[in-house]
């Protein structure tokens, strides 16, 4: 296959399993959650300019990455792994949400319910603009301690965003796995392993998995954090 094409193939692949996770959900308030948040996540797609060339150089529609750093295809797969991400938990496990009372919001931890939200960013930029590191390590740091956050102003939602970061992690291993069959030495041409580790499992770099299990870990929980919503088995 023409690897000009494998980026959209991969992120259309991704978009197909949203889907089947669409589907198989029997709950409209689920299925509102996950539209939302992959509307709202295909956003961060917008970042692509951060990551090419400095992390990798994928081949995309109309070469739009490497003449202008922006992709259709980021705005894609962000569509459909933040909606995944958001309610694979969700869909594996018999869980509902019900509305936290407004009392709630103003007691010890959950006073700090803006600063956990906005530590993810704050840490995000900082480590852009007075550190000399790649943008996915910055993408993993600022996740993960946008997670540890939220867990502590909302350790309610540990199980799940716990949970989520390895099921998600599993989900995005093999997934990445398709890519390496379908287009076999597509990695080493595409990304820039000689600035990050290098190491690679199984042929997939270390730095796509630690993406996924961070991204898994903090996005799991915005759903509820910005709605203030708990759980009603919690």
């Amino acid at each position: 296959m023409d690897i000009q094409y494998a980026w959209l193939i991969w992120s259309l692949l991704l978009v197909g399993i949203w889907l089947v996770v669409y589907i198989f959900l029997n709950d409209k308030e689920k299925r509102k959650e996950m539209l939302i948040v992959s509307l709202l996540t295909s956003l961060t797609g917008l970042t692509e300019p951060l990551f090419v060339p400095v992390y990798w150089n994928p081949p995309s529609l109309f070469n739009l990455a490497s003449l202008t750093g922006f992709d259709i295809e980021s705005l894609i797969f962000s569509f459909a792994a933040g909606g995944i991400v958001v309610i694979i938990y969700e869909l594996i496990f018999r869980t509902a949400h019900e509305k936290m009372e407004v009392s709630s919001h103003h007691a010890t931890p959950h006073r700090y319910h803006l600063w956990a939200i906005l530590s993810m960013p704050i840490i995000f930029f900082i480590l852009l603009f007075f550190t000399k590191l790649n943008p996915i390590y910055i993408s993993v740091i600022s996740l993960i301690v946008g997670g540890l956050a939220t867990w502590y102003c909302r350790p309610d939602l540990k199980n799940k965003m716990v949970t989520s970061a390895f099921l998600f992690l599993g989900l995005y291993f093999f997934y990445f796995l398709t890519l390496i069959i379908m287009f076999p030495g597509y990695v080493q041409q595409v990304w820039n392993l000689q600035v990050v580790s290098g190491i690679l499992v199984v042929g997939i770099p270390l730095e796509e998995l630690l993406y996924a299990f961070s991204f898994g870990f903090m996005w799991s929980s915005i759903y509820e954090h910005f709605t203030w919503r708990k759980f009603k088995n919690t």
